[in-house]
Parts: C-alpha cells; sequence; structure tokens
C-alpha cells in the first residue's frame, strides 16, 4: 500500500473565515469599480422580493384583502425602487417611499416592502451625520401611526405596533453605526499606515543621503590628502633628479608606498558598501578607522613629501574612536591644506592638549603664504572638519593667523564627554 503524501500548504484547505474575507475583498473591489452594476443587481433583487409578495403572498398579513392588485403592484415598486440611491442619496430614496408607505399603511395592503424604509435608515446612519437620524424615525413610524389609527385593535396593539417599529429602527441604526465605526477606525489605520510608509522612506533618503556625504568626506580626506603627498614627493624627486638620483630614488619609492596606502583605503572604503554576498558573509574584510596611534605614520608621510612638522603634545588621556578619528581627520585636512597652498619653505607645527573631562584642543598652524581661501578648492575640506566637530558639539576655526605673523591656523575644541 503506497504511503499517504502530504499534503503541501499551498494546497491545504483554507479556514473558513480566510475564504469568507477573500470573497469579501473582492466584492468591495468589483463595487469601487462599478457601483452602478452592484447597485442595480441589489435593487433588482430586492424589487423582485417585493413583486414576489405582491402576487399573491401579501393577503396572508392584509388588513385589507380586497385592496386593488394594481395598486398594490405600483406600491411595490414604488417601495423598492428607490433603494436604487440608497447609497447617493438615501434621504431622498426615504422621502420617496414616504407616500407609498403612507398609502400602503392607509390601504390596509400591509405590503412587506415597506420593511425595506429599515434599508434606507441603514445607510443614512452608515453614511450622514447622525442628526438626520431623527427626522429618519419619524418618516419610519409614520405609516405604523396610521395603521393603527385606522384599524384599532385589528392591527394589534399601539403599543406594540409603535414598539416594534421603534425596535426594527433602533438596530437598523445600531449596524449602520456599527459599520461606519469600523469603517472608519479602517481607513485610520490605513491612513497611519500610509504616513509611517512615507515617514520611513522619507528616513531612508535621509540616512542615505547621510551615508554618501560621510563616504565623500572620507574619500575627499583620503584621496586629498594622499595625492598632496604624492605632489609633493613628486616635486622634490623632480628637483633632486638632476642632483641626486638617490634621493630622487627615494621620493619615488616614497611615492609608490603613498599611492598602495591610498588604495588600500579607498578599497576598503568602497567595500563596505558592498552588499553581502549569496553565502551570507561580509564581502569586504573591515579595517578599523585610523587613530591618533596612526599620527606618527601620517606625519612621516607628510615630511617626505617635504613639509616639516613639529608636534607639541601636553597631557595623556584614552579618547572613543570617534574623537580620536574626528582629531586625526582635522589634523590630516589641515596638513593636506598647507601642502596645497602654503607653498616652498613653510612649516606646520601641531598643538595638542587633552583636557580634563575628555575634552581635547588642537591647534595646527603654518607659515606658509596663504591657505584654502587663496586658491581653488572643492568646497569639501573646511565643512567636512565643521561636520566632524559637530557631530560631538565642538567648535572648529580656521583663517589666516593674526599679523605680523604668516600662515594659517586651524582651531579644534572637543567639550567634555556628556555623561551616559
Amino acid at each position: 500500500m503506497d504511503p499517504v503524501k502530504p499534503v503541501p500548504e499551498d494546497r491545504a484547505a483554507e479556514p473558513l473565515t480566510e475564504y469568507v474575507q477573500r470573497v469579501s475583498r473582492r466584492v468591495r473591489a468589483f463595487d469601487r469599480r462599478r457601483p452602478l452594476v452592484w447597485d442595480l443587481h441589489l435593487t433588482g433583487l430586492w424589487v423582485l422580493a417585493a413583486l414576489i409578495d405582491a402576487s399573491g403572498g401579501w393577503r396572508n398579513v392584509a388588513h385589507d384583502p380586497d385592496v386593488p392588485i394594481g395598486l398594490v403592484l405600483a406600491l411595490s415598486l414604488a417601495l423598492s425602487v428607490p433603494l436604487l440611491w440608497r447609497r447617493s442619496h438615501p434621504q431622498v430614496a426615504l422621502l420617496v417611499t414616504l407616500p407609498a408607505a403612507l398609502v400602503n399603511a392607509w390601504s390596509g395592503a400591509a405590503l412587506q416592502a415597506a420593511l425595506l424604509q429599515l434599508l434606507l435608515v441603514h445607510h443614512i446612519a452608515l453614511r450622514l451625520p447622525l442628526r438626520n437620524l431623527w427626522w429618519a424615525v419619524l418618516v419610519v413610524i409614520a405609516p405604523t401611526c396610521v395603521t393603527v389609527a385606522r384599524y384599532g385593535d385589528s392591527a394589534g396593539s399601539w403599543n406594540q405596533q409603535v414598539g416594534s417599529q421603534i425596535l426594527s429602527v433602533g438596530v437598523a441604526t445600531l449596524i449602520g453605526i456599527t459599520v461606519r465605526t469600523r469603517r472608519d477606525y479602517t481607513e485610520a489605520l490605513e491612513d497611519r499606515a500610509r504616513r509611517l510608509e512615507t515617514e520611513r522612506d522619507q528616513q531612508g533618503r535621509l540616512a542615505a543621503a547621510a551615508e554618501r556625504a560621510r563616504i565623500a568626506r572620507e574619500m575627499h580626506d583620503i584621496i586629498g590628502h594622499n595625492l598632496s603627498v604624492i605632489t609633493g614627493l613628486a616635486d622634490g624627486g623632480r628637483y633632486a633628479a638632476a642632483r641626486s638620483p638617490e634621493r630622487a630614488a627615494q621620493a619615488l619609492d616614497a611615492i609608490a608606498t603613498t599611492s598602495r596606502q591610498a588604495l588600500g583605503e579607498l578599497r576598503r572604503l568602497l567595500d563596505v558598501l558592498r552588499e553581502e554576498d549569496q553565502h551570507g558573509t561580509q564581502a569586504a574584510e573591515l579595517a578599523p578607522q585610523p587613530s591618533l596611534t596612526d599620527l606618527d605614520q601620517l606625519l612621516d608621510g607628510v615630511r617626505r613629501a617635504g613639509l616639516p612638522v613639529r608636534t607639541t603634545v601636553q597631557g595623556r588621556a584614552t579618547l572613543p574612536e570617534g574623537r580620536q578619528l574626528t582629531v586625526y581627520r582635522v589634523i590630516q585636512e589641515a596638513l593636506t591644506n598647507t601642502l596645497k597652498h602654503a607653498g616652498p619653505g613653510a612649516t606646520a607645527h601641531i598643538d595638542l592638549s587633552y583636557e580634563t573631562g575628555g575634552a581635547v584642543a588642537l591647534t595646527v598652524t603654518d607659515t606658509g603664504r596663504g591657505g584654502p581661501a587663496t586658491a581653488p578648492s572643492d568646497g569639501r575640506g573646511l565643512p567636512g572638519m565643521r561636520e566632524r566637530t559637530s557631530l560631538y558639539g565642538g567648535t572648529l576655526e580656521a583663517g589666516p593667523r593674526p599679523r605680523p605673523e604668516r600662515g594659517w591656523r586651524v582651531h579644534l575644541h572637543l567639550p567634555e564627554e556628556s555623561p551616559q
């Protein structure tokens, strides 16, 4: 005997509630696309039911079975056809059925089609302000009062007839208000979901813009500095080529070393943009960002490019990685600008001071002939330094040194770390 094969999940019998919800969604979607078709079908159904009752069943409950059949048919149509406008103009439809309902009550036909007025009351409660329910209740109860007044005890007691009608109107009204409340609540949830989705997309775009700015800032720091060092080395090697071939060879070696370092840093920066590979492992082998421990290597490269640099360090402290990166990048950018714009014979001085509470003060000065304002710039250097500084609530000042001194001055101050 063959074993019984399990039924796939997508072919398993779906729960009844899910099936009903799926059918309901399809019906509502069809209704939104073709409301007139849906109204015509439902109105035709109620008209057919009214005509079936008018074919003879109405006499079972009529107070006067001898009402002319022509009047019965006319009343049946007058009470059912206005349902076509039950959604667009429920008030008008209810007023149109009022004369037929009064004639139905006075003649004693007591057609069941008069109950269709409750459907119009339901739509008034569903679609219009609730203050419209008062007169709608009066319109529906008026025919009942006519029936009791004309036929007396044969129609039943006053309390029984009017109370039963008020109860019916209350049920129709309550159903309409319940459906309306649920619909409004659903629309509010959908609107909130749309706003949250819009806000999420906006946050995603802002995050992407911030990431692009961060990457551009890092690329500027890496490429700009290393190219400035390479330019300085190339210029020095050109002058040394004729007089000292050994110095020229050293300059070429330094250019090659600096180029490899720049390419390595740039490759690591670009690798972090790659998505995870098909095995779920990170494609890039991430390396730590530079810190103040790498400052000596940075200064060696600048000195090989022909810029003498002196350093003064006061105090000692262990800074978080983010603060170290900020100080490192500011020093790197300041020395890069000096290499670009200070001219031959310039020197630079770095004064780094660790203060209490994790505060840092940094001053980078040079003795050159100018600064970033004296030559064309891509506009990323100083803004990038200020952006890094603002992350930690610090201040950055950059400008010419006061006379009679020459050169450029960059001053950074990072305040104390805020307590967690």
